[in-house]
């Protein structure tokens, strides 16, 4: 991260994007910035991003941000801020396109679902009890990434015979495997879930695909045909990128900080106290795009004027003294004050995060289970990042798995 003219550039290829944070906090709450040549206001601090998450007078819709003709195309923040579905909704809009959705994630939907997560994670320590035990192995690829990219497949109901397909543009979006993410791949994507979901028409079944189309068809068509789209969209590439960087995240913490594993195995603290503080101290999101002041709004003695854009910064404040004390920096799962931002808060809380807590403790469970003696082939801090703004993890975890359990 750099700085010029009094303002902050974030480096989507960061090598430290910890060390980043901690000088923006010491900026303070609410600090200007560049990402991706978009200048906006980075909200740092926790108390100062959960002001921002539930503001009145701080808007998700695009056509409140003033600089929006200026925006780069094909960036992250573009993919983001331009998103049609209830991503960038408020209000009444906001409320008719959650509301569908929250019957997949129920409390019984999710009690249903878990014996299969059990089933497929089954099948992946399988796959990696093959492997030679002295020989690295990327869990990030082949653990971390197919356990709820297999789960969202199914919740949502993609056909068997487009899987192959769809995982192979997803792996780029994930950035895992060789191919690279790019505007013409998100275009190939996109076309690809256009097509899935004009065949599912006629074949209804028990998935999300099926229960959006109902919705679409009855009291008059409450979902229109691109918000019927634009939300399958969302929910299959944001229903298992972010799980894939808190399995990866989480992995890394319980290999690299000493101590922490053993209170696993030992029954002394539960899989959940670990998912729960990966999502406190490694967020696997960096930041996220935006918020726009509807009117001239004061935040934490800052004047944020009518159109100006504000950046949440989840990983930020995982980490922030003010809220989680002098050691906020250092991976403890025995931590009392575990609440955290990296689902967001308000409205806009992720639908999706009961399902992914339930994957982190299942998939954590079986693999240190099968796997007790696994230790990291590269330490966590010497891996690649990836180079997204959006994401926070690493583009690998080799590990050295070591015997199986039996």
């Amino acid at each position: 991260m750099t700085m010029t003219d009094d303002r902050f550039i974030l480096d989507p290829a960061t090598r430290d994007i910890h060390a980043d944070n901690e000088r923006l906090r010491a900026a303070g709450p609410l600090v200007p910035v560049t990402a991706e040549g978009v200048p906006a206001w980075a909200a740092t601090r926790y108390a100062t991003l959960m002001t921002v998450l539930t503001h009145p007078d701080l808007s998700r819709e695009l056509r409140h941000w003033s600089g929006r003709d200026a925006l780069p195309p094909g960036t992250a923040i573009d993919r983001i801020v331009t998103d049609t579905s209830m991503l960038n909704a408020e209000g009444e809009r906001h409320r008719r396109l959650r509301m569908p959705l929250t019957a997949a994630f129920s409390q019984r939907r999710l009690n249903g679902l878990r014996p299969r997560i059990e089933e497929l994670t089954a099948r992946l320590i399988d796959h990696l009890a093959e492997q030679p035990s002295d020989q690295p192995v990327d869990l990030r690829l082949e653990f971390a990434y197919p356990l709820p990219r297999e789960v969202i497949s199914e919740l949502i109901g993609i056909p068997p015979e487009h899987q192959d397909e769809l995982h192979r543009l997803t792996d780029a979006v994930a950035q895992v495997g060789d191919l690279e993410d790019s505007p013409g791949l998100r275009k190939e994507l996109h076309e690809l879930l256009d097509q899935i979901i004009d065949e599912r028409r006629g074949t209804p079944g028990e998935d999300l695909i099926t229960d959006l189309f109902r919705l679409h068809e009855k009291d008059g068509g409450r979902l229109s045909e691109d918000e019927l789209f634009a939300t399958i969209e969302l929910l299959f590439i944001a229903g298992h990128v972010t799980t894939v960087n808190l399995i990866t995240n989480a992995i890394g913490a319980l290999l690299g900080q000493p101590g922490q594993l053993g209170m696993l195995l030992s029954g002394q603290c539960p899989y959940s106290a670990a998912v729960e503080e990966t999502l406190r101290w490694d967020s696997p999101i960096a930041y996220f795009p935006m918020r726009y002041a509807v009117r001239d709004v004061e935040l934490d003695g800052v004047r944020v004027r009518a159109g100006e854009p504000v950046l949440a910064c989840f990983a930020s404040t995982g980490r922030d003294p003010d809220q989680y004390g002098p050691d906020a920096d250092r991976f403890d799962i025995t931590r009392t004050q575990t609440q955290h931002l990296a689902f967001g808060h308000g409205p806009h809380f992720c639908l999706g995060a009961p399902l992914a807590r339930l994957e982190g403790e299942i998939a954590l469970r079986a693999l240190f289970t099968a796997f007790p003696g696994m230790r990291l082939a590269t330490p966590a801090g010497d891996l690649p990042p990836l180079d997204t703004l959006l994401g926070n993890s690493t583009r690998s975890m080799p590990v050295l798995l070591g015997p199986r359990a039996r």
